[in-house]
């Protein structure tokens, strides 16, 4: 860069053009890659802040100081849906994401860290820093929630789509302002000479003349021999429109929703096709994601051995149905005899009941035991 500098210096005019040509390609694209990320990240962020995470035991929940930490006060500065907000962001942002239990019991998510890994030996996290703290301690891989999101597909994506959608938005940007522009000639009689402190004045006059166009309702201005001004654009807005710059920024946060499994008319708020949308959202978005957190929760959280005497971890409230909402449904799981009322409690994200009764199959609609038959 320093024959390009030595070059810049020479002249003011082109340093300033070089100046402005990076500042407004690089502000339109950053807007645009902001726009979209953050319209499709933040929609998954507030549907899985709504989770539910509930420590079962012998399929009763049970309440101790993580069922604290995971759904009510993560760490001093969050809450839990703030929390898990922020979790899935980093998650999708950046690939990855890392959280980690300080000595006080507080959940705190890395800005920044270093990953070892190994092949046959838990991987090792080193200078793990948040916000303006660095651990001099390193956390082994069973001592953290560590999960990736595996967006090489988004990344790939963003580095080629964001650019070429920037040129465009920024050309289609400059073509609207200048048809939108109002330009005009002004014509005069001088018998002066024009040199650098006239042309000042002159200058100074028309501006103040059609400043007054510009800013008040009623506009009287002395009418001048030898002045005429005439029209070129009247900023009719004629050629690119608005419409056509919105559609722009629509497509691209289109294709974003579309990698990362969200139905672009959720993301818009169409109703009209709100039920169908919404399933696939949770069949092929929002499932998946809550089947990867229970997971690394339950892997993390609870003993091997645990694990297999019953304790578990269920993430609840994202990807059930309204109990209200399937009623009917549930009368015919039950009365049909494929399930027992508990069960279908299970299914809509309802604790088991200690009645020894819903654990029952039952028949018909006097919903009598199944054991029972013909008119007994």
């Amino acid at each position: 860069m320093g024959w390009l500098d030595k070059v810049l210096r020479r002249n003011s005019e082109l340093e300033s053009l070089f100046d402005l040509d990076l500042f407004e390609e690089t502000h339109h694209r950053a807007y645009l890659k902001h726009m979209a990320m953050e319209t499709c990240i933040n929609f998954i962020g507030r549907t899985i802040s709504q989770s539910d995470f509930r420590f079962m035991k012998d399929g009763k929940r049970q309440l101790n100081d993580w069922h604290y930490l995971l759904n009510i006060r993560p760490n001093t500065d969050q809450s839990a849906a703030d929390f898990w907000q922020h979790f899935i962001y980093r998650l999708i942002d950046e690939n990855e994401v890392l959280v980690i239990l300080t000595d006080s019991n507080d959940l705190l998510i890395a800005d920044d860290f270093e990953r070892v890994e190994y092949a046959v030996y838990p991987d090792i996290f080193r200078n793990v820093t948040i916000k303006n703290m660095t651990f001099q301690r390193s956390f082994q891989m069973d001592e953290v929630i560590y999960m990736t999101y595996n967006n090489e597909k988004l990344s790939k994506f963003m580095d080629g789509m964001f650019k070429d959608f920037g040129d465009l938005f920024s050309r289609m940007v400059e073509i609207s302002m200048r048809n939108h522009q109002i330009r005009g000639t002004v014509g005069i009689d001088v018998n002066q000479k024009l040199d650098k402190d006239n042309q000042g004045k002159l200058q100074t006059f028309i501006d103040k003349l059609f400043a007054s166009f510009k800013k008040n309702t009623v506009a009287l201005v002395p009418k001048l021999k030898g002045f005429e001004y005439e029209e070129v654009a009247k900023g009719d807005g004629k050629g690119q429109s608005i419409e056509e710059i919105t559609k722009l920024k629509r497509s691209l946060t289109d294709d974003v929703a579309n990698i990362l499994g969200i139905p672009t008319a959720l993301v818009h708020g169409e109703l009209a096709e709100y039920e169908t949308s919404m399933k696939a959202y949770v069949k092929f978005c929002i499932g998946p994601l809550v089947k990867k957190i229970s997971d690394e929760l339950n892997a993390k959280l609870i003993e091997k051995d645990n694990h297999l005497n019953g304790e578990r971890i269920d993430v609840k409230g994202v990807t059930e149905k309204s109990v209200i909402e399937n009623s009917e449904a549930v009368d015919k799981l039950v009365a049909s005899g494929a399930y027992t009322r508990n069960e279908v409690r299970e299914k809509f994200g309802d604790e088991r009941s200690d009645d020894p009764e819903l654990d029952k199959f039952v028949i018909t609609k006097n919903y009598q035991s199944a054991s029972e038959g013909g008119e007994n």
